[in-house]
């Protein structure tokens, strides 16, 4: 299953006779040309859920499969969809001659793999953000794409937002005068994952060798096996990557860019709690585009101490919950979405649900507002029909390079050192918008009781992008270069070096 080739799926399927034979292009336009868009979503304990209930809602398509590697969040989720045929194994199902479009919501290690499985396999493919769990994946689902010729959407849900796409435009015409800042923020309680002692137990119900795919089949070491998997360097990529991405996304598209920021550097850490958690909770990144700088801000503690705040028992009784009841810091109004800052004024674009976004002047007087949401699932299903990848709001190829900031601002983090309060202050001299977030994180972590004096964060590398081969350049980046890629896939899950 290294590789699943067209070939090799219509011949195990018999969709075609001796003599037959379907390019890409005339596979792809049988997909609904004349009948309903057949789906199946593949992880369904968390988003998949949603993607279930908004392909279900739309005219003319059916869920004909599921996909979990947890037989009891299978056999929960698919009550509510009869119809639809069960699968432990994402290889199985791919065989099904009857599956038009793969939704694909698994943890961000398995992105990549399935995507380009499912493409080879002659189906269009709907991807969480992040697209893929490294920059150099990335690269290999848009080799696919096209090698292909499939529709593939990236899960950035804004991109279909006719608010924000309003914005976007009125911001970009000069309304404000010229954007000075594009902001990222992720301000959003996660809990310490707690530290435990030793292996930790794999739910009876879940297949861990199928769930790593990928990734080292190594014993389980944090408390609760579902969604926390986020922080582990293994399999997630920390909130940057997680809600981060949404953000990233919308920031990129105020600027107009397209590609990967020709500098990068980060400071943060994993502050608040010792726990087996290993991506940072606490991360400002600054991406230096021409244009304007992106600035990611990443907090995962309230606004003071809370009563989650060290493996306490969060909201539903469940240890190490992801968020909690925990005020969260604001700016300007808002915890988690955009703030992008211009010459007359801001616009704020809050994160709730993508469908407003409000103008102010440099007094903070509401000059405009914008509103209107559409379906992302609904813009995929319309370009699987037409077979224009045109058509999609939110090309995998975007999806990769708004992910692949998130990525590049990791790298900064890992290849940093531990930095005193002070020199950081020093080295952000002449850069004032960095200057000010980093004061502002700094009070944000002395009203959590944290002491960077005594416990120093991380000043990342400083790094410099060649957006076109999507490497770092310059001296001293080897470390970093290779992290731009899993060092080594676990036989049979392995990314194919050529698609």
């Amino acid at each position: 299953m290294n590789r699943l080739t067209r070939r090799t799926f219509l011949k195990n399927t018999a969709v075609v006779t001796a003599g037959a034979a379907l390019t890409a292009r005339s596979w792809g336009q049988v997909a609904g040309a004349n009948g309903d868009i057949r789906v199946a979503v593949v992880g369904v304990n968390s988003r998949g859920k949603n993607l279930l209930s908004e392909a279900a809602a739309l005219p003319g398509v059916r869920i004909v499969a599921i996909c979990d590697v947890d037989s009891a969040v299978l056999d929960a989720v698919a009550k509510g969809y009869p119809n639809a045929k069960k699968y432990v194994d994402f290889r199985e199902m791919l065989q099904a001659p009857d599956i038009d479009v793969v939704a694909i919501a698994t943890p961000n290690h398995q992105h990549a793999l399935q995507a380009i499985w499912a493409m080879q396999a002659g189906k269009d493919v709907f991807l969480e953000k992040p697209v893929a769990h490294d920059i150099w994946e990335g690269r290999q689902i848009v080799a696919a794409e096209k090698k292909y010729n499939r529709i593939a959407q990236a899960g950035t849900q804004s991109r279909s937002a006719p608010a924000i796409a309003e914005a976007i435009a009125w911001v970009r015409a000069g309304n404000l005068g010229k954007i000075n800042v594009a902001r990222a923020l992720c301000y959003k309680r996660r809990t310490s994952l707690g530290k435990t002692v030793g292996p930790q137990p794999i739910p009876a119900s879940v297949n861990y060798d199928l769930w790593c795919g990928p990734a080292p089949l190594t014993p389980l070491r944090r408390a609760r096996f579902h969604y926390d998997w986020h922080w582990q360097w293994a399999t997630g990529n920390g909130d940057i990557a997680n809600q981060g991405n949404h953000q990233t996304d919308v920031a990129l598209r105020f600027l107009g860019e397209t590609e990967l920021a020709p500098r990068v550097f980060t400071v943060g850490g994993r502050l608040g709690y010792v726990d087996d958690g290993e991506t940072p909770n606490t991360l400002i990144s600054m991406l230096a585009y021409q244009k304007a700088p992106l600035i990611i801000e990443v907090r995962g503690l309230g606004s003071k101490p809370d009563i989650y705040s060290d493996m306490a028992q969060g909201p539903g009784g469940s240890a190490g919950a992801n968020t909690s009841a925990a005020v969260m810091d604001q700016f300007k109004g808002l915890s988690v979405g955009n703030i992008i800052h211009c010459e007359g004024g801001y616009v704020a674009v809050p994160a709730t649900d993508y469908s407003s976004a409000q103008a102010y002047d440099r007094d903070g007087k509401l000059v405009k507002e914008f509103k209107g949401t559409t379906a992302h699932m609904a813009n995929f299903i319309g370009a699987v029909r037409s077979r224009k990848s045109s058509d999609l709001n939110a090309p995998i190829r975007q999806g990769c390079v708004s992910g692949g900031l998130c990525h590049c601002s990791n790298i900064s983090y890992l290849t940093g050192r531990h930095v005193a309060p002070g020199e950081i202050r020093e080295r952000l001299q002449g850069n004032a918008p960095m200057l000010e977030t980093f004061g502002r994180l700094s009070d944000h972590l002395a009203a959590n009781n944290i002491d960077l004096a005594k416990t120093p964060v991380t000043y990342g590398m400083p790094l410099t992008v060649d957006p076109v081969s999507e490497r770092f350049v310059g001296s001293d980046v080897a470390t970093a270069n290779a992290l731009l890629r899993r060092p080594e896939y676990r036989k049979p899950f392995v990314v194919p070096e050529v698609v």
